[in-house]
């Protein structure tokens, strides 16, 4: 049988895999990882599609797709998810359950599993603030293992998974979360004033999640068949941190380029390097929502950081769009701009060379 991974991806894009296992329980997924392995054969551990940019030719190796399921509220208090488990229908059963400490990351695509690998994070909440502990299977030695947070070595929009990708498949991760009716504190500004509270204060649980759905879906941020918008990885590029000095330096180009009056946007990190905005360097160096092509692959007509496919479009394309968008950034304001999607058949660096045929 032959599958189309295009058919297993947000993004509708990606070419045959040579071989397919689906996975619905967890000593299937091992197995099935532990037999390619034994072969030599690459893998590829296929959960929601929600975060790779798969190559036109496929993969040649062997996809296991994750297709676990179970939620299960131990009496510690925490959940243990298996990594096949929906995200977003998760994040809905923690909120009925009055389980706070995840319901500002509703809407994210994709599978349980995945979210570690990436440490997701949206509106001022990670992944990482909850979890407890991280069950794998160590691909070299064929065991399985349970991490904790320290072992995961999380970061912003990376982990040990992400950076040793050839070496671990989460298997199941669990969650410690807070009971209660009302949300964490409220982080993020543009969700603070939707909810009509301030930064820091708390909401009813159902409430964050009915906003930040809101939210999303205006910025085509909730996958729906029917909308090109929600045709893509989410956003494609994660938000640059800078050295003190090469933000001085960033803020000096916008000044010659826009105007001395004119300052990015910028957090402060814990380590003292300062966080700026991919989204806002992007539409300054002349890339608007909409830029490409309306019939293969552009950029999202409601959210500037998300790459689309309208329909047409191939990864070849994709990826080409990605390059002219980071290399224009790069060029006007001095910034590398780093791609958050996982690349599958092909690289980053030599996207040129990847088969479009």
């Amino acid at each position: 049988m032959t599958v189309r991974l295009a058919d297993l991806t947000t993004l509708r894009l990606g070419g045959p895999a040579a071989a397919y296992v689906r996975a619905e329980t967890e000593q299937q997924l091992v197995e099935a990882v532990r037999d390619a392995d034994a072969r030599g054969e690459p893998v590829l551990v296929l959960g929601g599609g929600s975060n790779l940019v798969v190559a036109d030719a496929g993969f040649d190796g062997t996809v296991v797709h994750v297709a676990t399921r179970g939620i299960a509220e131990r009496e510690d208090g925490t959940v243990e998810v298996q990594a096949g488990e929906p995200w977003d229908g998760l994040v809905a059963h923690t909120v009925t359950r009055r389980l706070a400490g995840m319901e500002a990351l509703s809407g994210i695509p994709g599978a349980t599993g995945a979210t570690p690998i990436q440490n997701v994070g949206a509106y001022g909440q990670e992944v990482a603030d909850t979890i407890a502990s991280v069950r794998v299977l160590d691909r070299p030695t064929g065991e399985v293992r349970t991490l904790t947070p320290d072992d995961c070595g999380f970061g912003y929009r990376t982990s040990v998974f992400k950076r040793t990708p050839d070496r671990w498949t989460v298997l199941a991760v669990t969650f410690a979360l807070t009971p209660s009716d009302q949300s964490a504190p409220v982080k993020y500004a543009e969700l603070a004033r939707t909810l009509g509270v301030q930064p820091g204060d708390t909401a009813p649980l159902q409430a964050v999640r009915d906003a930040v759905l809101e939210l999303r879906r205006g910025k085509g941020m909730v996958v729906d068949p029917d909308d090109p918008d929600t045709r893509s990885a989410g956003s494609f590029f994660t938000n640059p941190i800078l050295d003190p000095a090469d933000f001085d330096a960033l803020t000096e180009r916008v000044h010659a380029e826009l105007g001395p009056e004119i300052r990015p946007p910028a957090w402060p990190e814990p380590d003292g390097r300062v966080k700026t905005s991919a989204a806002w360097l992007i539409e300054r160096a002349g890339f608007g929502k909409g830029h490409g092509d309306p019939a293969t692959v552009a950029i999202s007509s409601r959210h500037t950081l998300a790459l689309t496919n309208r329909g047409q479009g191939t990864t070849f394309q994709l990826v080409a769009l990605a390059r002219e968008v980071a290399d224009g950034v790069e060029r006007r304001f001095g910034v590398a701009l780093h791609p958050e999607p996982v690349f599958v058949g092909h690289g980053w660096i030599q996207a040129g060379d990847m088969s479009s045929r």
